[in-house]
């Protein structure tokens, strides 16, 4: 099947992190040929969408973000409604009120339809882009007080549907490698995970799920990694250039490039600005 590539399908959401603006780096070192494409860590799925492979595998142990996914594919024309109903009422005092669902109960008793509107209000309208959650799984994430936030985009949200619906995209909702364990010879996997903080406070080892991704979690995708090259599965890993990541996957050295990015949504101010990360490959490019 050929997908014939749309530039309105991008991402739908802000988020931490992500690859919009290294798309031409990644791009530029990807396998010369995909059968199947897996994105774990899906995230905003800058990569994936830009990509716009048919059969996608995608992931994220984000609930409400991969619910928000599910509707964009299925209800995508109510889910616009509810957005403009939104987008009228928007200001500090009904982000509050909607910020709360998660607090009293509200959320559940709500449709996915309503949970994904919800989800997109809060991250076009929340400080800084940021998807963040205390202790309880609540977002904390103050108002933003934007002038004109993009919370209704009419034409990606169709463009993204559509996509979504002609691939045939798989969405999981869970751990990572159960949504890469199929992957076979000649597919290829992005793992984009929460990167390792570039601090040493063992603080900034928080990821944007409520479980956090710690060294003995960068440990297990180090392993992770190892079993898809020994599968013949050609993998690449975005992380942080620093100690801890270099040393996790010295073997892969010469297939390791440094980019720079410029990050502005972070909740560590560490991670903001110019920063360098590193895009590891188990494959030889011509680059």
């Amino acid at each position: 099947m050929t997908i014939h590539k749309n530039p309105l399908v991008k991402p739908f959401v802000k988020w931490a992190g992500g690859k919009r603006q290294l798309l031409p780096e990644i791009k530029r070192y990807l396998p010369s040929k995909i059968k199947d494409y897996y994105e774990p860590f899906v995230g905003g799925g800058a990569v994936f969408l830009d990509i716009q492979c048919p059969h996608p595998v995608i992931n994220d142990f984000n609930d409400e973000l991969i619910n928000t996914y599910l509707v964009v594919r299925d209800d995508v024309d109510s889910l616009i409604h509810l957005l403009k109903k939104h987008e009228l009422n928007n200001s500090s005092d009904y982000y509050y009120q909607m910020r709360a669902w998660d607090r009293t109960g509200e959320l559940q008793k709500r449709s996915n339809t309503e949970r994904a509107a919800r989800f997109i209000y809060l991250n076009k309208t929340g400080f800084n882009g940021l998807f963040r959650v205390n202790s309880q799984g609540q977002i904390n994430v103050p108002y933003g007080r934007y002038k004109n936030p993009a919370i209704v985009n009419e034409e990606v949200l169709h463009a993204v549907s559509l996509y979504l619906n002609r691939s045939s995209a798989t969405i999981f909702n869970g751990d990572y490698y159960d949504a890469i364990k199929s992957a076979k010879k000649g597919d290829f996997v992005y793992l984009d995970p929460p990167y390792a903080p570039i601090s040493e406070d063992k603080q900034s080892f928080v990821g944007y799920t409520l479980n956090g991704f710690g060294r003995e979690e960068q440990e297990r995708l180090r392993d992770v990694f190892n079993e898809l090259t020994k599968r013949g599965v050609n993998a690449m890993l975005s992380n942080s250039k620093v100690q801890l990541i270099e040393d996790l996957y010295k073997e892969y050295q010469e297939t390791t490039r440094t980019v720079t990015a410029t990050r502005n949504i972070n909740s560590n101010s560490a991670g903001r600005g110019r920063v360098d990360e590193v895009l590891i490959m188990n494959y030889k490019t011509g680059n």
